[in-house]
């Protein structure tokens, strides 16, 4: 086995048969800034989160077998660089980003926080290791990212998928409020790639969601909350703009815990699995 490359969360490996193994560590990041302290059993439940949803979202995937408490192997793929983000609700960077004027949003939008939108919209961005950084369906075609006919593909193709896994959630007592997915292209066709779960959505419990709040999570908004009240969010930004790498600070052992333990809620909600059983 090959290894290739090392991501924000993941490990990627070469197998001898051509195919990809994803190791999925305890790392996590926010604001595209790597953490060092490690979130307990988190690879764990995003690898049993990832089979999950390949097995239950009718779409065409590169799963193939899941190899370790911890592992996927998967087909390999020339990979699309456009993170396809679908958002029911107005939360998060979309707020600014209307304001702004760098997003359009349905006209009759109720622009409360966290209200739900009309309709998802699709709002991709670039694919980065470093900075992921918000397009649309022409500049995305003039960088030659996808062609207009992908693009309007990964545009249904996503929203399709948003619906899915919105009525599963809702159905275990959760809000989906966003989703990114990520697709490549394999014998001339598109597939489903990467991995689904706490990493790549926003969740919110339906028994606490109010209308002008900020939403408990079940997901990493929970980092992304302490780092913005502690002013590391604004920090980022402030590096970035001097071309500086921005530095992770450590993270409590209390705020380790809370994010495990809601990976763990939530997969055992969801799935109806118990990971007890399902994970050693």
């Amino acid at each position: 086995m090959k290894f290739l490359r090392s991501g924000k969360v993941k490990d990627i490996y070469e197998t001898d048969d051509g195919n990809l193994l994803f190791h999925f560590s305890d790392r996590v990041s926010a604001f595209d800034v790597k953490f060092q302290t490690p979130i307990p059993r988190k690879g764990e439940i995003l690898c049993k989160f990832a089979e999950f949803w390949f097995k239950e979202l009718p779409n065409a995937n590169h799963y193939i077998r899941t190899e370790a408490k911890d592992k996927i192997v998967v087909k390999k793929m020339d990979m699309i660089p456009v993170e396809c983000v679908v958002r029911g609700y107005f939360y998060g960077s979309l707020i600014q980003r209307w304001k702004n004027g760098k997003v359009e949003i349905p006209k009759n939008t109720d622009t409360t926080l966290a209200a739900k939108l009309p309709q998802p919209i699709f709002d991709p961005t670039t694919k980065s290791e470093t900075h992921d950084l918000p397009i649309n369906k022409k500049n995305a075609i003039n960088r030659n990212l996808v062609t207009s006919g992908e693009y309007d593909w990964l545009e249904e193709t996503s929203i399709g998928i948003y619906k899915k896994i919105y009525k599963l959630a809702e159905n275990a007592g959760f809000i989906l409020a966003d989703l990114k997915l990520e697709f490549g292209k394999l014998d001339g066709e598109i597939l489903l790639g990467d991995s689904i779960g706490p990493d790549e959505y926003r969740m919110w419990p339906k028994e606490t969601y109010q209308i002008g709040m900020n939403q408990e999570s079940f997901d990493k908004q929970l980092l992304r909350d302490w780092l913005a009240e502690r002013g590391y969010q604004k920090q980022f930004e402030e590096d970035r703009k001097a071309s500086k790498e921005p530095i992770a600070p450590s993270l409590p052992p209390e705020l380790c815990q809370q994010l495990s333990s809601r990976y763990i809620i939530s997969y055992e909600k969801i799935t109806g699995h118990s990971l007890n059983s399902n994970l050693s």
